[in-house]
């Protein structure tokens, strides 16, 4: 067990008796008197509980008891949705990401909420990439080799995806766009990334687009499935052998990731403060940190809730006209 640094001490500490001291009278003082709910919008075993559960597990301490439930299902607008319509006192907070709050609602023709209007942002928890990960069958070892193998093998290849409309997709489809391979890689949705992962092991399916997480880190070590490029700026620390999509020619695949706390939009003020306190003295844990980068993901130990708003608000100006542009739609 690592120690606490001095200074992590005090800055614990300090998120702690923020807490306490909030503003906000009885509301405030009240707060939680029961558990508090955190839906994860993907099945037990994903990347998503990978991130919420040492979330759940540390914040316990600082705020009060949290409970974690899996709603899994269309590339997590099931249980985003379900949050979204849950009553707004701060007992149900969803893990959301770029995929829940930003692609889904941009592709849906009739999206089931919205990402700004149904939702405030708390706390982003980590940021995160995606990979390129084929079935060590495949006579390939970065993306050169994989266009080239499907061109030469016609219809042959496919990837799976936590669902139709997610970065994941959207990260596929501008590689069939921009590799010119059109129906020569076919996109197979799943409900999470867990079944899409066992499917590719097994050899059902070709390859997938997923969140580097420890499990997928360690199938790779195995030699269960085979990572061939990442799609951040640079090589991972965790995992310095895996190209990344710059590297491999194709810059335009560059995509960051975030997995971050979100509560129905008329949730009072004081109650996402509070939350997002808590969250930021459980966020200078060295042991939470170490959790979190052992799996490839970043910590993030300086967000907030009008700061993490705007990245929101921000990902869908950006992410709109590219939507669009590539005709992506879940409906």
């Amino acid at each position: 067990m690592s120690l606490l640094s001095r200074r992590e001490l005090l800055d614990m500490a300090a998120g702690i008796a923020a807490l306490a001291a909030w503003p906000g009278g009885a509301a405030a003082d009240e707060y939680p008197s029961r558990p508090i709910r955190l839906v994860i919008p993907y099945t037990a075993g994903a990347a998503g509980d990978q991130i919420g559960r040492p979330w759940a597990d540390r914040i316990g301490t600082l705020l009060g008891p949290i409970y974690v439930e899996n709603i899994g299902g269309a590339g997590g607008a099931i249980g985003t949705a379900a949050v979204a319509q849950s009553a707004a006192d701060g007992y149900s907070l969803l893990l959301g990401n770029g995929s829940t709050q930003v692609m889904i609602p941009l592709s849906s023709a009739q999206p089931a909420y919205d990402g700004v209007r149904d939702f405030r942002a708390i706390y982003r928890l980590i940021t995160s990439t995606l990979a390129f990960a084929v079935h060590p069958s495949l006579p390939v070892n970065d993306l050169r080799e994989l266009i080239a193998f499907a061109k030469a093998n016609p219809g042959k290849l496919s990837y799976g995806t936590p669902g139709v409309g997610t970065g994941n997709h959207l990260v596929g489809e501008t590689f069939r766009r921009q590799s010119g391979l059109a129906e020569d890689f076919v996109h197979v949705p799943y409900r999470g990334m867990g079944a899409a992962t066992n499917d590719l092991v097994s050899g059902q399916i070709s390859s997938v687009i997923a969140v580097v997480s420890s499990q997928i880190l360690q199938l790779h070590s195995a030699g269960k499935l085979r990572l061939i490029a990442v799609t951040s700026e640079r090589r991972l620390s965790g995992a310095p052998d895996i190209p990344t999509v710059i590297e491999s020619g194709m810059p335009g695949l560059s995509y960051a990731g975030w997995f971050g706390l979100f509560a129905p939009r008329a949730t009072p003020d004081v109650i996402v403060e509070r939350i997002a306190a808590a969250t930021r003295a459980a966020m200078a844990d060295p042991q939470l940190q170490e959790s979190y980068r052992s799996q490839g993901l970043e910590p993030d130990v300086d967000s907030g809730p009008d700061k993490f708003q705007r990245l929101v608000e921000d990902e869908l100006a950006r992410l709109a006209p590219i939507v669009k542009s590539i005709g992506l739609k879940r409906d």
